[in-house]
């Protein structure tokens, strides 16, 4: 299409100086004119076929972005913007615009303070990286990531790079480049490892240029300091002391961690791994953690422009540090945003209220020692509970997900253990009027302190403050040295249905009290039929309801009032 055009100049207005037509891969004929205009540092695509093309880039804007114009077109202290706005007026006084027609387009800016970003040229060091992008797509095929969707990001961002990694910044603050070089040769001197420098202060640490013989006061100190992120990659050989023990560092990076947000998946996350690998050869971690980003109430993040950050030292203060962690670990499944929301503290400082209550009833009872009774069908059927949750619990964090676990552990604890079990062997714990055994009312004490200390364990990661001052009060000693003791094997028992069936008849029972206006305590009237199934709740419905009597059926009576998830039924 412009192949006749292939090697001639085209005539820049207003400067008249000429610019060569060359063909090049990234340009489709059959896109737009077929023709594509680039200047020096326009934009990245600019910059990348200057390069390719071997052209000389010509630099007109400083590092304050006024433009330097030796023509005189542009007069001095001219920045972009006006310089736009003189050069469009020129081309229109002398004819040369043809028409003017309004275009949206994107425009880099600065996330902080939204300046349109400006390419200027400055010498800079760089880390190799171009080359390496096919192996670190290998590489990161080795590491589990948590969730896996955030794994496509890391990839896109590698698959996009363009350029190799510059790592120097001109900036007041930051880890010195301990570099000198000579102003005679233009060697670059790099020091022996051990001290740390700050070459624009520090005298050089050799009397003359190793290689031209030049003095020392020829060896000019570097004033740049590191990218930031060309720091903190290191930090899993700091961490694991690389330095100074290869062999045991190279094995823990092999079984390491790395929690952080999606939002530094393009900078932290992708530089730990190249450096790393640059310097051992092999992945800097086994998992990756991605978190969502804590947002305001309204779903909105938060910066301290907007004026929509929230302190949290008040909000700890009012609610407690661990309904804050309540917050934070149930709000959001691993890997999404989690918005503000005083319910869910709420919800976590009730929990707490709770965990103190369950804590405060049971000190009143001693420990005989799970090992030490013969335990009765809910007790074992409690543990079998305890077992189940503890495995689901497990399972869950092993996916290194909170609000799974999270809500896991606040369901046994409240719903499961609180409301049914303790509230149905509270009277056998008491035994106040001698209705039950010794081995009885022991096994309620023993099944009680088991279940609670488990609970405490699984509770502590989420909530720590609360669980380890009880456990100091009940158990004595520090919750941090215990490790979960479910599941077992032991406590497996075939009628482990019997919990759920006494939480699925105290909900219907409870559910009917409340449509009829009585309260929770109050006897029921009338007649409770259960399944045969459920014999060894009998004791324990009779106190906990009152019924005018229990009758176990195998078949229910058709007048039933209500039929429950367990076949319950009462009939008037």
């Amino acid at each position: 299409r412009y192949q006749s055009l292939n090697g001639k100049k085209a005539v820049v207005p207003l400067y008249n100086h000429k610019v060569p037509i060359l063909p090049h891969s990234s340009v489709d004929p059959e896109f737009g004119t077929g023709l594509m205009m680039v200047c020096s540092y326009g934009d990245w695509q600019d910059v990348r076929i200057f390069r390719e093309l071997g052209l000389s880039p010509r630099v007109i804007v400083d590092r304050t972005g006024i433009v330097h114009d030796p023509t005189g077109i542009i007069p001095p202290n001219t920045s972009v913007n006006q310089a736009r706005e003189i050069i469009a007026r020129r081309l229109e006084n002398e004819g040369y615009l043809v028409k003017k027609v309004k275009l949206t387009r994107t425009v880099p800016k600065c996330w902080r303070c939204k300046t349109p970003v400006e390419i200027i040229e400055e010498e800079e060091y760089f880390v190799k990286q171009l080359e390496f992008k096919n192996e670190l797509l290998k590489l990161i095929e080795n590491i589990e990531f948590y969730p896996d969707f955030h794994k496509e990001r890391l990839v896109n961002w590698i698959n996009s790079i363009t350029m190799d990694w510059p790592i120097s910044r001109s900036r007041y603050y930051g880890t010195e480049i301990p570099v000198w070089k000579c102003s005679v040769c233009g060697e670059i001197l790099l020091p022996e490892p051990g001290k740390y420098y700050q070459p624009w202060k520090d005298e050089p640490p050799w009397s003359k240029c190793p290689r031209c013989g030049a003095s020392s006061q020829h060896l000019v100190g570097e004033k740049k300091v590191f990218d930031t992120w060309f720091d903190s990659s290191v930090s899993p050989l700091y961490i694991t002391k690389y330095l100074y023990n290869k062999e045991k560092a190279l094995k823990l990076l092999r079984s390491t961690l790395r929690p952080q947000g999606y939002d530094i998946i393009r900078t932290w996350l992708y530089f730990t791994l190249l450096h790393v690998y640059l310097v051992t050869g092999q992945p800097a971690f086994r998992w990756v953690r991605i978190s969502g980003m804590g947002l305001d109430e309204k779903g909105e993040a938060m910066h301290k422009s907007k004026g929509n950050i929230i302190d949290p030292e008040p909000i700890i203060s009012e609610y407690g540090a661990d309904p804050v962690r309540y917050w934070s670990a149930v709000a959001a499944k691993v890997g999404y945003d989690y918005k503000f929301n005083k319910n869910l503290l709420k919800t976590g400082q009730l929990f707490a209220t709770k965990i103190w209550n369950i804590g405060r009833f049971i000190s009143m009872f001693p420990d005989p020692g799970i090992e030490n009774v013969v335990l009765e069908d809910i007790d074992k059927a409690m543990l079998e509970t305890l077992n189940n949750y503890a495995r689901r619990y497990r399972t869950a964090f092993m996916k290194f997900d909170t609000q799974e676990p999270t809500l896991l552990i606040y369901e046994f604890t409240w719903d499961l253990f609180a409301s049914n079990y303790l509230e149905a062997v509270k009277f056998r714990a008491y035994n106040t009027d001698g209705a039950w055994s010794k081995n009885q009312q022991e096994s309620a004490w023993a099944t009680l302190h088991y279940v609670f200390r488990e609970a405490l364990k699984m509770i502590h990661p989420i909530m720590p403050f609360i669980t380890d001052y009880l456990w100091r009060k009940l158990y004595g000693g520090t919750i941090l040295t215990q490790k979960l003791d479910v599941p077992k094997a032991e406590f497996e028992f075939t009628k482990d249905y019997l919990m759920d069936d006494l939480v699925h008849i105290n909900s219907e029972i409870w559910k009917l009290k409340k449509e009829r206006g009585m309260k929770l305590s109050d006897p029921l009237p009338g007649i409770l039929y259960i399944s045969q199934r459920d014999e060894a709740l009998v004791p324990y419905l009779k106190l906990l309801h009152k019924p005018s009597r229990i009758e176990l059926v195998s078949v229910m009576p058709e007048e039933a009032v209500i039929l429950g998830k367990s076949a319950v039924v009462l009939k008037e």
